[in-house]
């Protein structure tokens, strides 16, 4: 099996980028499965959605090239994991400005006014791990894990009619021990493809 590590900070040194690369240790180690890293970053993927992927949503014409590519990537897996910072109790812009353009109706999903919402990526399982800079006890009094749940598992993922089966925040990276953050990501790809997988929440 063939899981696509999607990866969304400048920084190769980052821990957003550590975590990845352990989730990628983890899925090698697997018999028989595959991984790709897609660092959106170094790849140089254009975010901003402009007339262009309008056009795309009103399915007036095809997307461009990079989103073509994109979801060709995409279709060769049976998994996609998500790693990025929380910036602003949300994903970066680059990583949502991919899943804007990228996730496009036609593809991900087929909408129009006078028909059913179709969800076309029921056959894909989803895996979310967000970097996050402050402790559980700020998220849990605000609110933060569940607004955040809402908008992209749901929001995104569900919409698409993607399975979100794990979702998950490491705490306190800036200033704990990520030992234990880098030992659950690689946990996370050495049973990535496992029957087992449940939702999960941290």
């Amino acid at each position: 099996m063939h899981a696509v590590i999607v990866v969304a900070h400048h920084d190769p040194k980052s821990l957003t980028h550590s975590l990845a690369a352990q989730i990628a240790e983890g899925v090698g180690r697997g018999s028989g499965h595959s991984f790709e890293i897609a660092d959106l970053w170094a790849e140089g993927f254009e975010p901003r959605f402009g007339a262009a992927d309008i056009a795309v949503h009103r399915t007036q014409v095809l997307p461009p090239a990079d989103v073509l590519a994109e979801q060709a990537r995409i279709d060769r897996a049976d998994t996609l994991v998500l790693v990025y910072p929380v910036y602003w109790w949300s994903m970066p812009a680059l990583l949502k400005g991919w899943i804007d353009r990228v996730f496009s109706n036609g593809w991900a999903f087929d909408f129009r006014a006078d028909a059913k919402l179709e969800k076309k990526l029921g056959r894909l399982s989803v895996h979310l791990i967000g970097v996050a800079g402050a402790d559980v006890g700020t998220y849990e009094r605000h609110g933060y894990l569940g607004a955040m749940q809402t908008q992209i598992d749901h929001g995104i993922f569900d919409y698409c009619g993607a399975r979100v089966l794990t979702s998950q925040l490491m705490f306190d990276s800036e200033s704990g021990d990520v030992a234990p953050c880098l030992e659950r990501a690689r946990a996370l790809g050495q049973a990535l493809f496992s029957t087992s997988a449940v939702v999960e929440s941290a």
